[in-house]
């Protein structure tokens, strides 16, 4: 027989019909409403519960269309055969989690991977997007898996005069992001046509999101210690590796640029086997200060060499303008088309075209121009207040010359540990040395901090330092 003794809450937060449904269908899946039943008509049910007629149907519609109850024409709603399962006991509440400790708000944040939204050209940026979405519908269209040709050449335009890279249009893949791309080329390398199994030489310390890009799509990583020249190669060669991930105009998070003679050994160490590749990320290296950056290992390899070469928009544009580049060798393009020739482009056809009227008007860089002139003022800035408020005896500081972070080392400092946690005492949120470790942390320098100034205002510089001073004594 049907028990709805209980009545329905109209002040319950789950509304009417809901709470009907689930009386019903928990009757029926434990055997108190058998196959076969009747159930009351909708009017005389409405009736009996003191609700609107909409809500009875509502929940027998709910229960038909899921197979606990059938409709017949003229004869109204009958149970359907149902497997009768227990109703368990409702569980007892999850306590809440502790209230976190009260901690003192940021006021500044020393992240790495920010960058000043105030510089972005939002004028001329808007004005490009506004022309396009009223001028070219064909946008709305699928466009060429790799990106859309005319930013491709753009793109090479603009790597060929300031980076050295040498590829045609048909090697470079526009993609939402370096993450994206570095997973489908990892997915490429372990993929049909390589004899053995491929791991991959991470630099240590290093971008731990690579190392998880890569694991993430089969190829296990082996970390490799960095030196004053970036990747070792005796580290490399003892790892057994066929694939190396490296940072060679700026390393990250050191700042070690890899000279021109350690590039030429890690390209001869790739040309030893067809099935050695080298990831090459060129991290920062539009904002180089002081000379002009070494151009590209994809450059100095040429097209047919075995660097497949990475780039992101995102420091140079913004986040969260997911556009990157990777330009792969020549004899992957055929093992490319065959397993990705069929994806979609992951950029939408607005941005890709933005980009491209933006870059080939020279708009780009004049616009990484301006970007340069502004930060290389705050670091400058930021450098003589850090000497003047704790003295050049005090404070080691690295990554002048290129990249948007500096590495500040407290000679007399408590430990990498307490010169966080006082920082964030004191309102400033920064991230130890000891962090970028993927391997034998206990080798990283002591009491090394990384401050990324990007997002910094200059008038917030003063009270930056004197919160740092503070925290440090």
């Amino acid at each position: 027989m049907l028990d709805l003794t209980r009545s329905l809450d109209a002040a319950a937060p789950a509304p009417l019909y809901q709470q009907l449904y689930d009386s019903l269908s928990a009757q029926i899946r434990t055997g108190r409403l058998r196959a076969g039943d009747r159930l009351p008509g909708k009017r005389s049910l409405a009736n009996q519960l003191a609700v609107a007629v909409n809500t009875v149907d509502t929940a027998y519609q709910m229960l038909a269309a899921e197979g606990y109850l059938e409709s017949r024409p003229r004869s109204g709603f009958f149970v359907l055969p149902c497997a009768h399962l227990p109703v368990s006991a409702p569980a007892d509440p999850v306590p809440p989690p502790a209230a976190p400790r009260e901690e003192v708000p940021l006021r500044f944040r020393l992240s790495t991977g920010a960058v000043d939204t105030a510089l972005f050209p939002f004028r001329t940026w808007g004005r490009i997007q506004k022309e396009l979405l009223y001028a070219s519908p064909e946008l709305l269209t699928h466009g060429h898996p790799q990106g859309d040709e005319n930013l491709r050449l753009a793109i090479i335009d603009y790597l060929r005069a300031y980076r050295g890279v040498v590829c045609s249009p048909e090697q470079l893949v526009v993609g939402a992001g370096v993450e994206y791309l570095l997973g489908l080329a990892a997915q490429l390398l372990r993929g049909p046509g390589f004899s053995g199994g491929c791991a991959a030489a991470v630099e240590n310390p290093g971008y731990s999101r690579s190392a998880a890009i890569l694991s993430n799509n089969g190829v296990p990583c082996r970390y490799v210690d960095i030196d004053g020249g970036g990747l070792s190669l005796e580290g490399l060669e003892a790892s057994g590796a066929n694939l190396c991930c490296v940072t060679p105009s700026h390393h990250f998070p050191t700042g070690v640029t890899m000279p021109a003679g350690r590039r030429a050994q890690l390209l001869h160490w790739a040309a030893q086997s067809p099935e050695r590749y080298i990831f090459e990320d060129d991290y920062d290296a539009e904002f180089r200060f002081d000379t002009r950056p070494l151009p590209s290992l994809q450059g100095m390899a040429g097209p047919g060499g075995p660097v497949i070469y990475l780039r992101t928009f995102s420091k140079s544009l913004a986040p969260s303008i997911r556009i990157a580049c990777m330009v792969l060798p020549l004899g992957l393009l055929g093992r490319w088309r065959e397993a990705f020739g069929s994806y979609a482009n992951t950029v939408s056809r607005f941005e890709q075209q933005t980009l491209c009227r933006f870059m080939e008007e020279g708009c780009f860089t004049r616009h990484l121009a301006r970007m340069r002139g502004a930060y290389k003022a705050r670091m400058e800035a930021l450098v003589q207040a850090l000497e003047d408020r704790f003295g050049r005896e005090r404070i080691r500081l690295e990554g002048r010359h290129t990249g948007l972070h500096l590495l500040l080392t407290l000679r007399d400092g408590p430990g990498e540990a307490e010169m966080s946690a006082s920082a964030a005492r004191e309102g400033v949120g920064l991230r130890g040395l000891s962090e970028y470790y993927l391997a034998g942390a206990e080798r990283c320098p002591p009491n090394t901090v990384i401050l990324g100034y990007a997002s910094l205002r200059d008038r917030e510089i003063p009270e930056l330092v004197e919160a740092l001073a503070r925290a440090w004594g």
